[in-house]
């Protein structure tokens, strides 16, 4: 027997509804519905605050549906992409913006927030935040380091805390998350919240923005002088949702000194501005590598690109960390370079001087 919508359809208004009454397909959750080489697709349209209320529901309507004559394998998509409403060709407010939680918020102690950004990956930003984080805790500054990178989250390999599960505590009719504290850094994972079994993690952009929001105001952060968030790389919807709705007082750009990466930061640096968040300035990562056998070095991306772009935008040009192997081998064993006494610990140790400088000249959360 071939393939039937119909048949399809009646699958899943056999699901029950978790918000409405009636079933998914009654309740408009269905926003397509694909065959493709026997690969059936289905996109659930959910709100992102109830995310979490969807996951069964999910795992349900994928089951239901290989049982479809005709399916031999079904894909469910929980997405929240739709259209807002409409003034004068332009989007009222932000249709997926998250709801804060009413009562306690485990933000509200938290004086600045600073987005690590580059715009693109590949370019050393999560080692760099981790870092400057450390860096700033050895300085006697209390910091915390949210990994904003939902689908590839490295913050728990950079601080060896891989295989740690976050754990909840009950604040009045609440939960609130604790945070996971490593070399004087307090830090939050969506890796600390799944299994840790390297499966991918394939929520959209609406989700990813639900989910990081909801890591910013859940967690009991404490009394913070500055929030570091490692911006997920890219510059669409999910990027500017997340800039919009934490509202950072600042932003930093990472970059290498090669031109290709520079034009992605020049992108990162207007999305900042679009959404009225000032730019503290831009880091040059992997400036210059210095052979171990003969001293002699060598600008492997370029050199000069990012004095020039910080120039040319008018941002503060903050420094630059060296292309060094004790900088990739800290990382992977989970102890990062400033957490050493490497001689590499010195570059991190005036970057995050600079970033705090530039964080101390914006006003503080109300």
């Amino acid at each position: 027997m071939s393939y039937s919508e119909n048949l399809a359809l009646r699958a899943l208004a056999s699901i029950s509804d978790p918000l409405k009454s009636g079933d998914i397909i009654a309740a408009g959750r269905l926003a397509s519905l694909e065959m493709t080489d026997g690969v059936l697709q289905a996109v659930l349209q959910i709100p992102p605050p109830d995310a979490e209320a969807f996951f069964l529901i999910r795992e349900a309507a994928q089951a239901i549906l290989e049982t479809v004559e005709g399916v031999s394998k079904a894909r469910v998509v929980l997405s929240a992409h739709k259209s807002g409403p409409q003034i004068g060709g332009r989007k009222k407010g932000n249709p997926h913006q998250p709801k804060r939680p009413e009562g306690v918020q485990g933000d509200c102690e938290v004086k600045r927030i600073i987005a690590i950004s580059s715009a693109k990956g590949g370019v050393g930003k999560s080692t760099m935040s981790a870092n400057i984080a450390v860096a700033l805790a050895r300085s006697g500054v209390k910091v915390g380091l949210l990994d904003a990178d939902i689908h590839g989250p490295s913050l728990p390999m950079l601080f060896g805390t891989r295989g740690q599960n976050a754990r909840a505590i009950s604040v009045g009719a609440r939960k609130i998350i604790v945070p996971i504290e490593a070399h004087g850094v307090k830090t939050m994972s969506v890796g600390y919240l799944t299994p840790d079994d390297d499966s991918p993690i394939v929520w959209r952009g609406p989700l990813v923005q639900g989910a990081i929001s909801r890591m910013l105001w859940d967690v009991d952060w404490g009394e913070l002088d500055l929030l570091l968030i490692d911006m997920p790389p890219g510059t669409g919807d999910a990027q500017l949702g997340l800039a919009q709705d934490i509202q950072p007082s600042g932003a930093v750009i990472v970059s290498t000194p090669q031109d290709l990466a520079l034009l992605d930061a020049r992108k990162g640096v207007a999305m900042f501005l679009k959404v009225d968040i000032p730019v503290l300035g831009l880091i040059e990562n992997m400036a210059v590598f210095t052979c171990p056998d003969c001293g002699s070095q060598h600008h492997i991306f370029g050199t000069g690109g990012a004095v020039r772009d910080a120039e040319v935008l008018d941002i503060a040009y903050l420094g630059a960390a060296p292309l060094h192997m004790s900088i990739r081998e800290s990382g992977d064993v989970g102890i990062p370079v400033t957490a050493t006494e490497s001689e590499m610990s010195g570059f991190f140790d005036d970057l995050a001087k600079a970033v705090s400088e530039k964080a101390d000249e914006t006003p503080q959360r109300e």
